[in-house]
């Protein structure tokens, strides 16, 4: 078979530092907001920001504590990367490693050595590394002292971090992205925006006015990476996956249609440089009113240079949908698709869904696309010898490459393919250990227990064999 992938095309996978490194307090690391969201019943009324968490307990277990101890193992886990062939790596700098308070005018210079480590070792192996600024952490002293994303103070707080990154590791990496997932800030509002709510509080009036701030920042951070180095590429990230209308009925459409935009509205922002026009009715029918200062405008209109996403399903809306008939299975709810199949988790399986998606986005914003997250969650279970047989996620992946390469060969620039969790990890959702994505298995399971002894598993044999044949052998 003849690749469709282009000369150059990079190929890797995909990990976050709060959901791998651990380590959270050592290397003067400050406390993030990841560390106070335990594993258990009471984690999503955390992430939702419903419920009020400052401090740790002694009696709840919190995975990112020690998650998989990337910190310690880096080296062993990319060669194991250099192994499979990886051409590019995406992770994300913990931003209390190098500003523990968040607040502070200078960074812990401990925090600048250890990623300065890590990006190192990874062009030893020629291996770009693909970096996250802010993926779903950030110090808790700016939620306890400034509140978090709602205070206009933590855009300085954040470009201070994004241009103390793009000095220290110039040179080491090209790549950037400023906030992972960005438009999840609407569904898990203390993962994705450190915001907590008050009881006299609007939440959507405060949901729109961080947004807001995190968009300023997103800009200035990309402007401060353009002037520091103009080969530097930064890009935004869209938790992607288009919303197909449940039926023709015109008002399902129109469903779909909202929760799209409400969807895109960030990279809208950020990849267009300005706020889109139906926004200025939902402000007004929801009573938004955000406060913007002279200039903002003008900041909005420093673009990224490229849209990356993840996509590991598509979704269902229509004009009936309510909290009753919504899937729980995702903070981004959606009615079940009876026309494809889910994963354990109930993440609709949906690879053509992929191929509609980035259609859409490269119809819509004229960019280079780079598929940062895809994979499949699943349980893995060593054999008697110690083997794991994913042939599951094999064919889920190697479905989704496959609607890769048609949307490349409907003329879309793609820059890379980094699979999801490319070595196990926490789920960011559930806080298992049990939610595989890897090629690469480590032995921990929910409670934290196990040697965290990397195994491969058989994925990690085949998709060594898709980068070397980039991408035209994916039997």
């Amino acid at each position: 078979m003849e690749t469709k992938f282009p000369a150059g095309f990079l190929w890797g996978g995909a990990i976050a530092a709060n959901q791998a490194e651990g380590a959270w307090r050592e290397g003067g690391k400050g406390p993030a907001t990841v560390d106070m969201i335990p594993h258990g019943k009471d984690r999503l009324a955390v992430k939702l920001g419903q419920q009020k968490r400052f401090s740790w307990r002694d009696d709840e277990f919190y995975p990112s504590h020690e998650a998989i101890d990337f910190y310690h193992r880096y080296k062993e886990d990319i060669a194991l990367m250099a192994e499979m062939g990886f051409t590019v790596f995406r992770t994300s700098i913990a931003w209390s490693r190098l500003y523990p308070q968040g607040d502070e005018l200078t960074p812990n210079e401990a925090g600048i050595a250890f990623y300065r480590e890590l990006f190192s070792e990874c062009k030893k192996y020629h291996i770009e590394p693909l970096v996250t600024l802010c993926h779903f952490d950030m110090p808790m002293h700016l939620v306890k002292e400034y509140g978090a994303w709602r205070s206009r103070k933590t855009i300085d707080f954040f470009t201070r971090y994004a241009r103390t990154c793009f000095e220290a590791f110039d040179g080491l990496v090209k790549y950037w992205l400023t906030f992972n997932e960005i438009n999840i800030l609407l569904h898990s509002p203390f993962s994705g925006a450190g915001l907590v709510f008050e009881e006299h509080e609007d939440p959507q009036q405060v949901k729109y006015q961080a947004a807001h701030h995190e968009l300023i920042a997103s800009a200035l951070a990309t402007k401060i990476a353009h002037e520091i180095n103009p080969q530097n590429q930064v890009g935004c990230m869209l938790a992607g996956g288009n919303f197909y209308p449940y039926s023709c009925k015109p008002e399902d459409v129109w469903a779909a249609l909202e929760k799209d935009r409400e969807n895109l509205f960030f990279i809208d922002v950020q990849a267009r440089g300005a706020y889109p026009a139906w926004t200025r009715r939902m402000f007004r029918e929801q009573g938004i009113a955000i406060e913007t200062l002279p200039g903002d405008d003008d900041i909005l209109k420093h673009t990224v240079d490229f849209v990356s996403f993840s996509y590991y399903a598509s979704r269902c809306a229509s004009a009936e949908m309510n909290n009753g008939n919504t899937s729980a299975a995702n903070v981004v709810k959606s009615l079940k698709n009876p026309w494809v199949e889910a994963s354990e988790w109930g993440w609709g399986i949906d690879p053509l869904g992929l191929r509609i998606t980035m259609n859409m986005m490269y119809d819509r914003y004229q960019k280079p696309l780079f598929l940062v997250e895809n994979g499949l969650g699943a349980k893995d279970e060593p054999d008697a010898s110690g083997n794991i047989h994913d042939d599951y996620r094999i064919s889920y992946l190697r479905e989704h490459i496959r609607a890769l390469a048609e949307a490349i060969d409907d003329g879309i620039p793609v820059i890379g393919y980094t699979s999801w969790g490319c070595i196990d990890l926490v789920s960011a959702s559930t806080g298992e250990m049990s939610k595989r994505y890897g090629f690469i298995y480590v032995d921990r399971d929910d409670q934290g227990k196990g040697t965290l002894a990397r195994r491969r598993k058989k994925s990690f044999w085949w998709y060594k064999k898709v980068i070397a044949s980039n991408g035209a052998d994916l039997d």
